[in-house]
């Protein structure tokens, strides 16, 4: 983990291609966050460094095209070397190789066209080789959503010790030892009373002044220690003070981090963001409100799992597929959109397989009727499926088929620049299954509905915070099972890595989400509803449906509630509304 400027590229990630191809040849597979960047490294470093090196020169022949030799795919005695862009699927998950370099995880895709992580997908093709070996470098981004940060808690965590050439005493160079002088008859726009060009360095120890020089003396004699057991990753932490570079020398720090400090006082943080990523080599902690997972979990109310508290007049579901599992939420509603989480969980199976039993157990749960507080029954009435996942789609869209007149709808969320998309748009009335129109849904006769799911997660955070009952206010059974909280909470409204302008929704590293993404489709389904419109009186006839059941109803036949101006919609539509 480390900041801008500290040679990783050519010191590190070169050297490890130009010994590999020399004396330990094997397959190796280069992982750039996109495909530019591979024609940047090779033209800038890979090619002039095998120019100018004799013994690569040897093994590399740059000109031949009779050695599949190309620019993105270098090859040698006893393996190649083949640079991918992490938004590539085939290239990332096609070739088995011994060897692994990462370059910038926190810019690699971490969702490759719904494939999973650029970066484990790349881990897999170590699988086959004795020997693997990975190396991964990279500066970090945002506090708990940073990728290289989440490997490095993996590792030995190794500090790099500087001795001072006064004391002797060795210590990891931080940025809270470099300061600069102050005139006080000086008010720099920027810089206030601060002389940058007096910028030094103290030891901690003895309180030794280094300047530029004298810490570049003091480099020679440093070590690495571990902070942590070693379990097979060397990890180390470096940040710009360990630079010998003139543009990394003590005055020119000061100036970033003044610019910096300035601009935040101004209420611009991306100069900040920048400053503490690129130079101090850390990741940057984005304050936020939200309430902490153990607030909610006091908060949980005393009802059972699948049964409707007092206040629920209607219910929808929420469906997350990964290849191993089913995700769901069951969420009841009441008047003002207050509700209530009544079912978290997974089913497993092969979600690839249209015939394995796990349907069928998403069948008998959704069909479940669920009891209410007033001796009723109610069951789900509708219900949103996550179709995004490339593996599993075929899947979901042949069950989506055959039940969407009872409410099941196909959804995909909408892409992190369509941050103003509505929770729920009707989709298309037709379908063209033409030859213009080739998607899988439209092959499966499906509209798939698209999820404005910005909005929506903005919704959710803020009713997070709304405490008691009334409009809004979201609750939990108390035996809800106990990674919800967590899952519920593992996405943060923080300013873009690259943009910090943008405020987007981003995943925690290393985490799962897939409660907060079937909260979402939960709301989805219910805003399909026309749960955020319903007038009194129509809540009302949801109530009375409940206190007066359909006499030629079986005593446990759950009533299927669909308000009124649904019912209406659904039936110029075309189709038969009742719940699932």
């Amino acid at each position: 983990m480390k900041s801008a400027q500290v040679a990783w590229t050519s010191g590190v990630a070169g050297n490890a291609i130009g010994k590999w191809i020399d004396i330990d040849p094997a397959p190796i597979l280069m992982l750039f966050p996109k495909a530019d960047s591979v024609k940047q490294y090779v033209g800038e470093k890979l090619e002039p460094m095998i120019e100018a090196t004799p013994r690569l020169a040897r093994k590399v022949d740059l000109r031949s095209r009779k050695l599949q030799q190309r620019q993105d795919f270098k090859k040698f005695p006893g393996g190649f070397l083949k640079m991918v862009g992490s938004n590539s699927p085939a290239s990332v998950k096609s070739t088995p190789v011994g060897r692994v370099i990462i370059e910038e995880p926190d810019d690699c895709n971490l969702n490759l066209r719904g494939q999973g992580d650029s970066i484990k997908l790349a881990k897999e093709r170590l699988k086959t080789f004795r020997r693997p070996k990975i190396i991964i470098g990279g500066t970090p981004t945002l506090k708990g959503l940073s990728s290289i940060e989440a490997e490095m808690e993996l590792s030995d965590k190794r500090r790099g010790l500087v001795p001072c050439h006064d004391c002797g005493q060795s210590h990891a160079l931080n940025f809270d030892n470099l300061h600069c002088d102050e005139d006080k008859t000086v008010n720099h726009e920027v810089y206030g009373s601060h002389r940058p060009e007096t910028a030094f360095y103290n030891c901690p120890h003895c309180g030794s002044v280094w300047d530029d020089n004298q810490k570049n003396a003091n480099l020679k004699h440093g070590r690495w220690v571990a902070t942590a057991e070693f379990r097979g990753i060397a990890g180390y932490y470096i940040n710009e003070l360990y630079a010998t570079f003139y543009g990394s020398r003590f005055e020119v720090l000061i100036e970033k981090k003044l610019q910096a400090q300035r601009a935040a006082d101004m209420g611009n943080i991306g100069p900040m963001i920048a400053f503490v990523n690129s130079s101090k080599g850390e990741s940057y902690e984005y304050q936020s409100d939200a309430p902490a997972v153990d607030d909610l979990k006091e908060r949980a109310k005393d009802y059972k799992q699948m049964t409707a508290p007092h206040g629920v007049l209607l219910i929808t579901a929420g469906i997350d597929f990964q290849h191993d599992r089913i995700a769901i939420v069951v969420v009841g509603w009441g008047r003002n959109e207050e509700s209530w989480r009544l079912y978290w969980d997974e089913l497993h199976g092969d979600i690839k397989d249209e015939k394995d039993p796990v349907w069928g157990e998403l069948d008998k749960l959704l069909s479940t009727p669920i009891p209410t507080a007033n001796n009723a029954v109610l069951g789900i009435s509708a219900a949103s499926l996550d179709s995004s996942d490339g593996n599993t789609n075929d899947s979901v869209y042949s069950y989506v088929r055959t039940r969407q007149k009872f409410g099941v709808m196909a959804i995909k969320g909408a892409s992190i620049d369509s941050r103003e998309r509505e929770i729920y748009t009707r989709p298309p009335q037709s379908i063209d299954a033409s030859r213009t129109n080739k998607s899988k849904a439209a092959k499966y006769g499906l509209r798939v509905n698209i999820v404005g799911t910005h909005k929506a997660k903005t919704l959710i955070d803020q009713r997070l915070r709304l405490l008691g009952t009334g409009p809004g206010r979201m609750h939990w059974y108390q035996d809800i099972r106990a990674d919800y909280f967590e899952q519920l909470t593992n996405e943060v409204l923080a300013p873009h890595p690259r943009n910090p302008s943008r405020m987007v929704w981003q995943l925690k590293s290393g985490r799962r989400n897939e409660a907060l993404d079937c909260e979402v489709y939960a709301l989805h389904a219910a805003r399909s509803l026309k749960t955020h419109l319903l007038k009194e009186h129509e809540w009302d006839a949801l109530e009375q449906q409940i206190m007066q059941p359909n006499l030629f109803s079986k005593p446990d036949e759950a009533v299927a509630q669909v308000p009124a101006r649904a019912a209406k919609a659904t039936r110029r539509r075309g189709s038969r509304s009742s719940g699932i």
